[in-house]
């Protein structure tokens, strides 16, 4: 049970800070990119012909390997926390309709059946580009993407109607002001939506275009038209990421307050007041980022990277969630340890100041602190690594 517990935690655990986990995703990923650029290699001739043996025993290993990551996640499903509640055969059949074990499995028979059932080996080169949305699995960023385009989708769903519209107006006005003059291009209203369609996302592909002078001034209003138009959906996609990335960063965020001692007792709305002066910093490897006697100004939270803290007698190794430098909210004090970097690293700075302040201006927050553990927190003994203002 330890080994699928540890199989479980490199597949499933989403702690890629760990390295075996990164490897793991890495080779996967880079595995679907040279399938996809194999794809595009098998149509040349002068590869695909000559090589055609070793190509289709790279594809053959690769779907090999991919069914037996997809039975190893089936298997080891059972060590998630919700699913180990119920029967195996239940928690691996309600795992195996989560959206990621579909995409998989799409994949898998997207890549086996043209084999089954013999079609043409062009087919099966477009079914196995389908593996590009394995990808999504080991990009948070892409994942961040996705949840972007579904909340947003009904913003995205009122432009694509405004667009439909605009498409068809623009389309209806160059059938009146064109439709004599050309009339094979702007003879009726669906063949003049080709015109709008190339004018209004600005591709302009100039095989149609106006040659009356009304026609002319109307086609340059559309183009700016659709410069416009075009703009809503990029400007709601980006928004809608944004905001997906700042609820990411928020519950990491929220996550290493509420393990602070003197942070513990507060509700949500204390904890986003002082999440909201945190101060973000990256720093690159081996870099000092306090020196044993400079004055402890601030606390450190690891959001990403390694931190070694080296007091002279002993090193500590920080990782992503960990903090360091308590008490310097508390006292005044100077740093009792070297802080340095042992990777790229992003950190979040609570400074002493910014603390102290925000406490002046919410006496209930003040309030809160000292009641659920600040003058606890204050008699930390001085030997520990926050008490020594590390």
């Amino acid at each position: 049970m330890q080994m699928k517990q540890r199989v479980y935690e490199l597949l499933e655990g989403g702690n890629r800070t760990e390295p075996a986990q990164r490897l793991i995703d890495l080779f996967l990923s880079v595995l679907i990119v040279a399938n996809v650029v194999a794809v595009a290699l098998e149509s040349v001739p002068a590869y695909g012909d000559r090589h055609a043996a070793g190509f289709l025993a790279f594809h053959v290993a690769s779907v090999g390997l991919f069914i037996l990551e997809y039975l190893v996640r089936l298997w080891v499903c059972t060590e998630h926390g919700p699913l180990s509640k119920l029967p195996p055969m239940a928690a691996r059949r309600r795992y195996a309709r989560s959206p990621f074990m579909v995409v998989d499995l799409v994949a898998i028979i997207g890549a086996v059946l043209p084999f089954l059932i013999g079609v043409d080996l062009r087919v099966l080169r477009i079914f196995r580009l389908v593996w590009l949305l394995k990808l999504v699995r080991y990009s948070p960023a892409l994942i961040s993407l996705g949840r972007a385009l579904y909340d947003e989708r009904h913003a995205l769903a009122a432009v694509g109607v405004c667009m439909f519209g605009l498409l068809m107006l623009t389309a209806s006005v160059m059938n009146l002001i064109e439709g004599e003059a050309q009339p094979e291009a702007f003879g009726s209203i669906p063949a003049a939506m080709w015109w709008s369609m190339a004018t209004l996302s600005t591709v302009g592909y100039g095989d149609v275009v106006p040659v009356t002078p009304l026609g002319k001034v109307f086609g340059g209003l559309v183009t700016i038209m659709g410069i416009a138009m075009y703009a809503l959906p990029l400007a709601i996609v980006a928004n809608g990421f944004a905001n997906q990335q700042t609820r990411r960063d928020f519950v990491i965020t929220w996550g290493m307050l509420s393990r602070v001692p003197i942070f513990a007792s507060l509700d949500p709305v204390s904890i986003s007041k002082v999440a909201a002066i945190l101060r973000a910093r990256r720093y690159p490897a081996h870099y000092e980022i306090a020196h044993r006697g400079d004055p402890a100004d601030c606390m450190y939270f690891v959001v990403s990277g390694e931190l070694m803290v080296d007091t002279g007698e002993r090193r500590a190794v920080l990782e992503e969630g960990e903090f360091v430098g308590e008490v310097a909210l508390l006292h005044d004090t100077t740093r009792m340890a070297h802080i340095i970097t042992l990777t790229e690293c992003r950190l979040l700075l609570l400074m002493k100041h910014d603390f102290h302040g925000l406490l002046e201006a919410e006496p209930a927050l003040r309030a809160a602190l000292e009641a659920g553990g600040l003058a606890r927190a204050s008699q930390i003994d001085q030997s520990g690594r926050d008490g020594a203002g590390i």
